[in-house]
């Protein structure tokens, strides 16, 4: 084979490897935009649904939407656009609009409670921009919600507890308390923003169904518990619904209070 063969095959190979990524890269983004479109169509009717709502409770169903399109951005910028930096704005942004939900949420507190509840919201917001920073996982983001960071150890080094486990903060010095009070408000206000991104995902859903759009469902979520209550018209309706409750992520188990109208 010749040289100026070998020279033309090697330009041919290099053309076609540049055309593949080229539409590799075509293909992405084009998945990223159908992802994106698709949270925006959603935020869109799940915020016009708020609007049913009155006082605080129509503000903690828009804080609710926009924490459901935050977690949606976040999840399509980690399969499409995976670099540190559009992941860490993605992240910062989910932690930001969590933090207005869990104030939202607040403001439903009594007097008495308040404090603490804005005290340990913004802990969580604060914990959850340190992870986007550090390029760790946040919790609401995709697979089970209030997961761990990736790269955490096996055993927190600072407690030497096993993840999950629950500290007993009582027997420790006043800074170690302190620190010990401050890490389990902050898991749980995590936990708590991940029962409302569950609930916003289940609505949504039942918003997209055509045979389940107009049903009068209530949804609540509870430590990854899932309650439906209303009615419906038939007992068929009353099995998709829970059908669909189960297929959310993060969901752990489905209890259906659901009643058969068949004026509904």
């Amino acid at each position: 084979m010749t040289k100026l063969t070998m020279l033309a095959l090697t330009g041919v190979a290099s053309a076609l490897f540049c055309a593949g990524s080229a539409s590799a890269a075509d293909d992405k983004g084009a998945s990223y935009k159908s992802l994106s479109d698709r949270a925006t169509s959603e935020y869109k009717s799940a915020y016009a649904r708020c609007n049913e709502e009155t006082g605080n409770a129509r503000n903690v169903c828009r804080q609710e939407a926009k924490v459901a399109r935050a977690k949606s951005d976040t999840d399509a910028v980690a399969q499409y656009r995976n670099t540190p930096r559009d992941l860490g704005k993605a992240r910062a942004a989910l932690a930001n609009a969590e933090y207005d939900l869990a104030k939202a949420k607040c403001a439903e507190r009594g007097a008495a409670d308040r404090g603490a509840c804005a005290s340990e919201a913004k802990s969580a917001r604060m914990a959850a921009l340190t992870d986007a920073k550090s390029g760790t996982r946040s919790a609401g983001t995709s697979g089970a919600m209030g997961s761990s960071g990736a790269g955490q150890d096996e055993r927190n080094a600072s407690t030497g507890t096993t993840p999950g486990a629950m500290e007993n903060c009582e027997t420790m010095s006043a800074g170690d308390k302190t620190a010990c009070l401050t890490r389990r408000t902050t898991g749980s206000a995590k936990h708590v923003v991940a029962d409302t991104v569950i609930t916003t995902k289940i609505k949504a859903d039942l918003v997209r169904d055509p045979d389940l759009k107009a049903m009068d469902v209530h949804v609540e979520t509870v430590d990854g518990v899932v309650m439906l209550s209303g009615f419906v018209p038939s007992q068929t309706e009353a099995q998709k619904a829970e059908r669909l409750a189960r297929s959310v992520d993060g969901v752990k188990d489905v209890k259906s209070a659901l009643k058969v109208n068949a004026n509904k």
